[in-house]
């Protein structure tokens, strides 16, 4: 195979769900039509690195100009409520739900000790803030239902027993050893209407 193509096959192989396979199949395809596929995805990803940013505030993805986002400056979002997330893909199936709200707080991870992933790694700093600056009368821990998720939860809501806000957790409606982002809208919805205290 030449370079080019290799090279291009080798990157696409490391996106989620890509095996070397589909990452062959998808390379092929897009060098064989260059007008109809590659420009237009190279003009996207371009776009894509220029204009995508996390918001300053709650870690969101927001656009290079609009920075708190949207949902930050939402004024008929519940202040009161704070749903904090892993990352920031987790906070689209949240949305799809209907179910919540509030406003959201990106931790950037979760509590991987094994891979030296503690707590000065994640934003936990910035959401003790939030919650005592912005009057949060309840923090929703939206969090993987694997062990370090179980981990991270135990932890803020530690950190955050001297705030006055409750803390609840979303509901075990989850499929376990998994992420927010893998659940359907119809259990999201259930898992926030049924979350209990931490």
């Amino acid at each position: 195979m030449i370079a080019p193509l290799a090279e291009l096959e080798l990157r696409l192989a490391k996106l989620p769900g890509f095996g070397r396979r589909s990452a062959s199949r998808a390379a092929l395809a897009l060098v064989r039509e260059p007008g109809r596929l590659l420009e237009p995805l190279a003009a996207a990803l371009k776009a894509a690195k220029e204009g995508v940013r996390c918001c300053s505030r709650c870690g969101a993805f927001t656009t290079a100009g609009e920075d708190p986002c949207a949902t930050c400056t939402d004024a008929t979002r519940d202040g009161a409520m704070l749903c904090v997330v892993e990352e920031p893909a987790d906070i689209l199936p949240i949305e799809s739900s209907g179910a919540f709200r509030g406003r959201y707080h990106v931790l950037g991870g979760k509590l991987v000790p094994a891979r030296r992933q503690g707590p000065e790694k994640l934003r936990f700093a910035e959401l003790v803030d939030r919650v005592a600056r912005e009057g949060v009368t309840e923090v929703l821990l939206a969090l993987s239902t694997d062990m370090d998720g179980d981990a991270t939860a135990g932890y803020a809501a530690e950190i955050l027993k001297g705030t006055g806000a409750q803390v609840t957790r979303l509901a075990f409606g989850l499929p376990a050893d998994s992420g927010i982002a893998y659940s359907d809208p119809l259990t999201l919805r259930r898992a926030i209407a049924g979350r209990r205290g931490v």
